[in-house]
């Protein structure tokens, strides 16, 4: 008797941060012989999804080309700046201004629907920023997972006040940066960041797209009980927040929330890196310096960090940086750079790097899937945080005493740079914290976990575990 088919559609945005967790559980699927896995995104990831598949295809399903306003690295130098800016309130309600665009939605909901209806998914797996997939699935009624690469908090905290939530009335509020100790200071402003964002929906500009997001969603056919900041989360037959519980902040979590860990594919993910791994061997300590796919450095910003490189160097230290070839043009002269530096436009792994045995410190920008992988291989941090959800990783790294962050992160001041790297490497503290919660990710299974806690959602006699 032939097993009865349980498709399963992974659905994202094609951004890295949100994109190369659910690829990694996809191709773990994949390698465990899971037949009928399905993989929707932006047009361009085709490549990418095609190329996990290992004993089972994935079959890529195209949703369009992306959305300008949805994708950072097409944004202007003014929405770039309004965004990372150093004030956490105004960044927060200049990336809601910015995304939010009902209409943008239209194409993508219909493809998808489209695709659901062709495949008939026994499961859905959704990106937590993935508002389409998730009123999809709730509109259709399909049992879905929630891939979340962000604190749990992030998910299960409300920005207003008065809204019912998961984490106590006095948690810092997403993407505000606040500590969980707070001063008198620090709690008027995590309560002011609440009712700016509830005054941000009487302005006349969100109203109207408050508006038209009815409209859309009337057009769509959405079910009512798809809206609303918990509906993703009341509704999912399970949540993957890729962290662990010591890494987050007291809170309470829902039942269908499981921690587990950082999500790494097997290692070496990229064996043939041109070199690479040769040139790490032959140094005695490197500080790594990545960025992400987001961070625009300006002419001065990459002085200041060269600047850092010498330093470095001066003190027997190697730097492997990785930067954009349009942000390489600001450089000197190779001939005028130290040659304790090494450039690169992109490693083949960011894993293979940090899991070398001379990295030492990861100088980042700590978005969520760098901040945790750095510390899968128990390298502590120096970070200089982006956006959105940047600070809320910093704060918790220097409060758990993995990581330093700099005081002036917006300029790229040299004396404050060297003094967080020096600190960092010269103090066995940092490291050992770093080992310690290296134990506890590795515990929570990472990919293997996950997939197990997917599969176990599927119909028992039925599931695929061997290829047919």
């Amino acid at each position: 008797m032939q097993p009865t088919r349980q498709p399963i559609v992974f659905v994202s945005h094609p951004e890295s941060g949100l994109f190369n967790p659910m690829l990694v559980l996809a191709e773990e699927l994949s390698r465990r012989g899971v037949a009928d896995l399905y993989f929707a995104a932006d047009s361009y990831r085709r490549a990418d999804v095609e190329a996990a598949g290992s004993r089972t295809p994935i079959t890529f399903v195209p949703l369009g080309d992306s959305v300008p306003e949805w994708t950072a690295a097409t944004w202007d130098d003014e929405t770039y700046r309004a965004v990372t800016q150093r004030s956490r309130f105004r960044a927060h309600r200049a990336l809601i201004e910015h995304t939010f665009h009902p209409e943008a939605s239209i194409e993508k909901y219909r493809l998808l629907e489209a695709a659901v209806e062709r495949i008939g998914p026994a499961l859905m797996v959704i990106e937590s920023m993935c508002a389409y997939g998730v009123e999809l699935a709730i509109t259709k009624k399909i049992r879905y997972a929630l891939s979340n690469p962000f604190m749990p908090s992030n998910l299960l905290t409300s920005h207003v006040p008065l809204m019912r939530s998961y984490t106590p009335r006095r948690f810092p509020v997403p993407h505000s940066g606040l500590p969980y100790d707070m001063t008198l200071a620090q709690r008027i402003t995590n309560e002011t960041f609440k009712w700016r964002t509830v005054g941000m929906s009487l302005q006349k500009t969100m109203r109207e797209l408050l508006r038209r997001d009815r409209k859309v969603t009337a057009e769509l056919g959405i079910a009512p009980e798809a809206k609303g900041f918990l509906s993703r989360v009341d509704h999912a037959a399970l949540i993957l927040s890729y962290t662990v519980a010591e890494l987050e902040y007291p809170m309470s979590y829902p039942d269908t929330m499981r921690l587990v860990g950082t999500m790494v594919p097997p290692l070496p993910q990229a064996p043939d890196d041109g070199g690479l791994g040769a040139w790490l061997d032959s140094c005695d300590s490197v500080v790594y310096m990545g960025f992400g796919t987001v961070t625009r450095l300006t002419r001065e910003h990459v002085g200041s960090l060269l600047e850092v490189c010498r330093r470095l160097g001066e003190q027997g230290h190697h730097v492997l940086w990785k930067l954009p070839p349009d942000q390489q043009t600001m450089l000197p002269p190779a001939e005028m750079r130290p040659d304790t530096m090494r450039i690169e436009s992109w490693v083949p792994s960011q894993l293979d790097v940090l899991a070398h045995e001379k990295v030492r410190v990861f100088l980042t920008h700590a978005g969520g899937n760098g901040f945790h992988e750095g510390l899968y291989f128990g390298v502590p941090l120096v970070v200089r945080p982006l956006w959105i959800d940047c600070d809320d990783q910093a704060v918790r790294g220097s409060d758990f005493g993995v990581s330093l962050t700099l005081d002036r992160p917006e300029t790229v001041d040299v004396a404050d740079v060297m003094d967080k790297l020096d600190r960092v490497l010269r103090d066995p503290a940092f490291r050992d914290r770093a080992a310690h919660y290296q134990r506890l990710l590795r515990q929570a299974g990472g990919r293997r976990t996950a997939a197990d806690e997917l599969l176990g959602l599927l119909t028992p006699t039925a599931t695929p575990t061997q290829p047919a």
